[in-house]
């Protein structure tokens, strides 16, 4: 069995950083050892919510924790989402030396969540961005941004499905193995507004897939979150990386699909249990560079 230390947010009400990534990982057979950064009431697309953010030096405390019991060595990816605080960057980025330094094979995923006010209400601390973009571009593995945090992430505007391309393989060329540029919408190759594009660039090439899109009346939150737990599954697991890229988007498809039809703003992957472990959909990536 494989572990992942997943470093995100938690919620109590709904689905979105652990709570969406957790559970889907465990039906995919990973042990995921779920450290919060923010324990909040529900999250801030709502417009209100209480809690609190977790004290930085409290993930180093638990990491030292399971380290004292001979475990840290056991983990084989750290995965990272919704940091309460610029300095939590700081203190996950020494949890992933640790981590190395008794694991050299982990790998790290960053997802790289920014603040989005005008289109999402995703409200994030100040600095987070910059500390991203300093330092964790230089040491993650993976990286899944958005589109928006995508065109945070270069320094040259992203505005059609070219320089999306161009965007991930700058991305690269500092270090990150793999870049999932998650839901391209305005950027898309096709422009059409029924469809969820998605990217993946690597090494060896860029991959493009489409699957529905569908027309919710508020758009449910946590999904990059799922995007993200479950790909880092499905390589975990043994698959290629194109392989991890069809398969995660074919699980989060019907967890999408199932939201739906229960017309839930709140991500059902409860519900869709089945799906994500035996999806129904096939959709196919095609390589475009």
């Amino acid at each position: 069995m494989k572990n992942v230390l997943s470093i995100q947010s938690h919620v109590v009400y709904g689905f979105a950083g652990n709570k969406s990534a957790t559970f889907p990982m465990q039906l995919l057979g990973i042990d995921v050892w779920a450290l919060n950064t923010v324990q909040f009431s529900n999250h801030t697309e709502y417009g209100k919510w209480t809690g609190m953010v977790i004290p930085q030096e409290q993930i180093g405390e638990i990491v030292r924790g399971l380290d004292e019991i001979g475990k840290l060595g056991e983990c084989d990816a750290l995965l990272s989402g919704y940091l309460g605080s610029a300095e939590q960057v700081d203190e996950i980025l020494l949890v992933l030396e640790k981590i190395k330094a008794r694991n050299p094979k982990a790998i790290y995923l960053c997802d790289p969540v920014m603040p989005n006010v005008v289109e999402k209400n995703c409200i994030v601390a100040d600095g987070v961005r910059e500390r991203l973009i300093e330092k964790a571009i230089p040491v993650a593995d993976i990286m899944t941004p958005n589109l928006f945090e995508l065109r945070h992430l270069v320094d040259f505007p992203v505005t059609n499905f070219d320089e999306a391309v161009k965007a991930a393989q700058v991305i690269l060329s500092k270090g990150v193995k793999k870049v999932i540029v998650k839901h391209l919408a305005e950027a898309g190759l096709t422009q059409d507004p029924h469809l969820f594009e998605i990217i993946m660039a690597t090494p060896q090439g860029v991959w493009h897939l489409t699957r529905p899109l569908y027309p919710f009346s508020f758009q449910p939150v946590g999904v990059g979150d799922l995007i993200a737990g479950v790909f880092l599954a499905d390589l975990l697991n043994g698959k290629s990386d194109v392989d991890a890229f069809e398969s995660m988007n074919n699980a989060v498809a019907g967890v999408m699909e199932t939201t739906f039809n229960l017309n839930s703003y709140e991500l059902q992957t409860i519900a869709a249990r089945e799906l994500i472990m035996h999806p129904q959909r096939r959709y196919h990536a095609q390589k475009i560079a």
